[in-house]
């Protein structure tokens, strides 16, 4: 790697009640301290969320840390078992996630069947290609084997930055493990009373409110876009195009599914609003729908984040055995927040068919944990800030960070110099600010900012862009 990182593969085994058993490789890369040896500060492992984010790159994490905060640090990315470059690589139908899906909202019985038998089939597929790794994909089963990690690099304690997902297997490493978390920061905290069936439901409604907020703000630029001058506008044409799209996909490819698929990254994330506008305003007035086809990819497909995705959740506790109790939910969380509910619904239906066993969730206690810096913006819609709440109560010795009025999703280190100046002092010394009591945040900075679109006038250009958009530098995929 140019950054300099060192990669290798560390052998862990597959069933930890079993250590002489059978064995898998974690990928997992290297970039050493860059400060001198008296101020070393151990390894930092991070972790990207997903679950089945690759985490590889994540070892060239430090260079974001402002004024040299990651200096002190051996920055370790790895990917986790069942992802990327570890072996065995988790896939089962590399295209499930490709062109020409049924349309997500089950408006006839048909499509409803449609959808459940595809769902089944991929589960058929993961139990035939995933063989004995599916019985060992839970958070409990990654904690471990980071704690294998740990233990080959012959540090006594860890540094820890963990990204939604990633939150929630910090968590269950610091229950497992409490003695071996040094210095932790999460950022989009997971409600770990909510894994993962309620906590899909929540994000729904979360989706649907930010994808309004986003709606408002292209309204504010109608003078740019011209897509309509109130949200209410830009989401009735919104939904005018999905149902032109289900009639006659553009350019045979961009149906439905993929118009929402598109779309939901503004309601993750402000760092792609313009390009999303662009798009949207491009096949609105123009017929460019190639436009569309970049944002979503082209063949090949891939599924490996997908497939890791549902081997985790599916058995990290038990999901609904009643379809009918599937079916009652999220027709009801539909009628409230019909953006992303039903296409959720199908992204996670091979949990009800899975051939693998579903352990309980752990019970999350972090009282043992010396010290976390817990990171969430308010309106952040894949990990409710609720959850962070929960996270810092079960945390006593954390302090969180609220990102006032944003709905980015772990946007730390994207240039808001309030948050950034309290993880780079946490990180260079261990400093927190000052724990409040009651249950809300500690510490209140400014969200990661709007964009301005060029062209916009002078009186709205008010508002700083992020230095750089990291989570598209780091090619991470977003997690559902």
């Amino acid at each position: 790697m140019q950054a300099g990182a060192k990669c290798g593969f560390l052998e862990v085994p597959l069933d930890y009640a079993k250590p002489d058993g059978d064995k898998i490789k974690l990928a997992v890369s290297r970039v050493t301290h860059k400060s001198p040896d008296s101020e070393y500060q151990g390894p930092m492992l991070v972790n990207p969320g997903g679950p089945g984010g690759s985490g590889l790159i994540y070892s060239i994490f430090g260079d974001f840390v402002p004024d040299g905060g990651g200096d002190g640090y051996d920055w370790i990315g790895f990917d986790p078992r069942g992802v990327g470059a570890s072996q065995p690589s988790l896939s089962c139908i590399p295209d499930y996630d490709g062109y020409n899906r049924p349309y997500f909202v089950p408006i006839t019985p048909g499509l409803e069947r449609t959808w459940l038998k595809r769902s089944k089939n991929y589960a058929d597929a993961c139990g035939e290609n995933g063989g004995k790794l599916l019985e060992h994909m839970t958070t409990v089963d990654s904690a471990n084997d980071m704690e294998s990690i740990r233990k080959a690099l012959g540090a006594e304690q860890i540094n820890y930055y963990g990204f939604s997902y990633g939150t929630y297997l910090g968590q269950v490493y610091g229950t497992l493990f409490p003695d071996r978390f040094r210095r932790v920061a999460f950022d989009g905290n997971v409600n770990p009373k909510r894994v993962w069936y309620d906590a899909n439901i929540d994000q729904d409604i979360a989706f649907d409110r930010n994808i309004k907020v986003y709606f408002e703000w292209v309204a504010t630029y109608d003078d740019i876009y011209h897509l309509g001058k109130t949200g209410r506008q830009v989401e009735a044409l919104f939904y005018q195009k999905q149902a032109e799209l289900l009639r006659a996909p553009a350019g045979g490819v961009i149906g439905p599914d993929e118009w929402t698929d598109i779309f939901l990254q503004a309601a993750y994330y402000v760092y792609g609003w313009e390009d999303v506008a662009n798009a949207f305003a491009g096949y609105v007035h123009d017929g460019d729908w190639q436009t569309l086809q970049e944002m979503y990819g082209t063949p090949p497909f891939d599924d490996n984040g997908h497939a890791v995705y549902l081997a985790v959740s599916c058995t990290d506790a038990q999901w609904p055995t009643n379809w009918n109790k599937w079916r009652v939910d999220n027709w009801l969380t539909h009628i409230r927040a019909p953006f992303e509910t039903w296409g959720n619904v199908w992204f996670n239906a091979p949990c009800f068919y899975w051939p693998a066993s579903s352990d309980k969730p752990v019970k999350v206690d972090g009282r043992g944990v010396d010290s976390a810096l817990l990171i969430n913006e308010t309106l952040d819609s894949a990990t409710p800030y609720s959850g962070a709440i929960e996270v810092r109560k079960l945390f006593p010795n954390s302090v969180l960070i609220e990102g006032v009025g944003g709905t980015t999703h772990s946007g730390s280190l994207s240039g808001v110099e309030c948050t950034d100046s309290i993880i780079t002092e946490y990180l260079k010394t261990g400093a927190l600010p000052a724990r409040k009591p009651g249950n809300g945040s500690d510490v209140q900075c400014d969200p990661v900012p709007r964009p301005v679109p060029a062209g916009a006038a002078a009186d709205k250009r008010a508002a700083t862009v992020p230095s750089a958009d990291l989570r598209a530098e780091l090619a991470v995929a977003v997690p559902r």
